[in-house]
């Protein structure tokens, strides 16, 4: 959808002009992923109209391969516009214009099989589930679980299943957002869908607020499907529950092997794109088949890299750059300190 940004600070109410922007869980991460070398494909419906015009070129910019972006003459392309505050903060708004919007007439029925199953990874989130009957069916029968099919394990490329007719690996964020939800059922539902899924993002906050869980063994108990649990926890960092086959060999109880990675410090420009930016890193390293603490690490500097600018979207850096980064051994890792510019190849980091 198109995202309409507050020039300043303050309430929606006050806030006398907006930048328009792109927004989309799904659509922020498939571009961060293309900006980071990877050949990815958005799978989404927009209306026949200029803020649909302005998505598919603004996003195909991003070497997004948008072909399967279906216009929908009859509905309108969502927009929402929200305030300049963290999403945690007080003083956050955001208002949603998206009831029979285009991409509210996703279904099984309009969106092809073949455009979902063509990849190694299908990244969803648990927003689409929100916007209709029709897309919270497409969103379940996407995270079904074949019966009696292993689960496929994302350590290795040659255990991804093929892309036809098996699923890709089912990627899902939570996104809880209860201004979308028409009824007290969305936090159930999100639980369901999370469970089907194959690698699951949820903050240890939304958790809490939606299925009354604290803390990271809660959260895995009442998330026991997914071979990677990916839980953040703010400025905390991340811990990671790989369930994987390799990683549980051995352990009588099958909990997984849990991962944490604290973030480095970050001059924050906008507090705004994180969430989508670390799912996009994380991922990257996955496709990469790169060591759990790695991908974390990925995901971090993602998050960094749309922390430090004032949008969502940013440059993320290049791949020797972030490499080098996430090499390093812990105690350089925890000095770290990433501002504004850090990105390019030819920026010195800077150390606390």
């Amino acid at each position: 959808m198109v995202t309409f940004v507050p020039t300043r600070p303050g309430r929606l109410a006050d806030v006398p002009a907006f930048t328009r922007t792109i927004g989309g869980a799904e659509s922020n991460v498939a571009c961060a992923l293309a900006a980071a070398g990877h050949r990815v494909r958005w799978v989404s419906r927009v209306g026949a109209d200029g803020f649909g015009d302005h998505l598919v070129e603004a996003i195909g910019s991003y070497g997004v391969d948008v072909r399967a972006v279906r216009r929908d003459p009859e509905r309108p392309t969502g927009i929402y516009f929200r305030t300049a505050e963290d999403r945690a903060a007080d003083g956050h708004e955001v208002l949603y214009y998206r009831a029979g919007s285009a991409a509210s007439a996703m279904s099984p029925r309009t969106v092809p099989r073949r455009d979902l199953w063509a990849g190694r990874i299908l990244h969803l989130s648990g927003i689409t589930a929100a916007l209709s009957e029709d897309c919270l069916a497409l969103m379940r029968e996407l995270t079904a679980r074949p019966p009696l099919a292993p689960r496929p394990s994302p350590g290795r490329a040659a255990a991804l299943p093929p892309a036809d007719p098996g699923r890709p690996l089912i990627s899902f964020d939570v996104n809880h957002r209860p201004g979308l939800w028409r009824d007290a059922a969305g936090p159930r539902v999100l639980l369901d869908l999370a469970r089907g899924a194959d690698i699951v993002f949820v903050g240890a906050d939304e958790a809490e607020a939606a299925w009354g869980v604290r803390g990271a063994r809660a959260i895995s108990d009442a998330l026991p499907e997914p071979e990677l649990l990916v839980i953040k926890l703010g400025k905390g960092g991340a811990v990671v529950i790989d369930r994987s086959p390799r990683a549980i060999e051995g352990i009588e109880d099958g909990d997984g092997v849990a991962t944490l990675v604290r973030p480095p410090a970050v001059d924050v420009v906008a507090p705004v794109g994180a969430g989508d930016a670390f799912a996009a890193g994380f991922l990257s390293a996955t496709l990469r088949e790169l060591p759990v603490r790695d991908r974390i690490r990925h995901g971090h500097l993602m998050a960094a890299a749309a922390l430090t600018v004032p949008g969502d979207l940013t440059q993320p850096p290049a791949r020797a750059h972030a490499d080098r980064l996430v090499a390093l051994d812990d105690t350089a890792w925890g000095r770290l300190r990433l501002g504004p510019g850090w990105t390019g190849d030819d920026q010195e980091v800077r150390t606390r």
